[in-house]
């Protein structure tokens, strides 16, 4: 076998396994499977990613990103625009008058 035939073996099979991982809820796994099989893809020519099946292929660029692409980062709280204002405290009773 030639060597573009077992880097497309490879990325396959690569890619399966984060898919088993991921359908296992097993996280961590699949996020650092699919890392190695998207370093991989992205080595591979436009000819050799065509013999890889559109399943896998779809999976690895659109469905995995969405789900375990980067980790959300949180969010920041949004400053008031508006300061906020105290009431004014009413002003003193007169004295009673006499």
């Amino acid at each position: 076998m030639s060597e573009s035939t077992e880097a497309v073996k490879e990325c396959c099979k690569l890619i399966r396994k984060a898919r088993s991982h991921w359908n296992a809820h097993e996280n961590s796994a699949a996020r650092r499977e699919r890392g190695k099989a998207m370093e991989l893809y992205l080595t591979l020519t436009p000819e050799q990613k065509d013999q890889i099946p559109q399943a896998l292929r779809q999976w690895l660029r659109y469905r995995s990103e969405f789900y375990l692409g980067q980790p959300k980062r949180k969010r920041k709280k949004a400053p008031n625009p508006l300061p906020v204002r105290k009431p004014k405290k009413a002003p003193p009773a007169p004295p009673p008058a006499e």
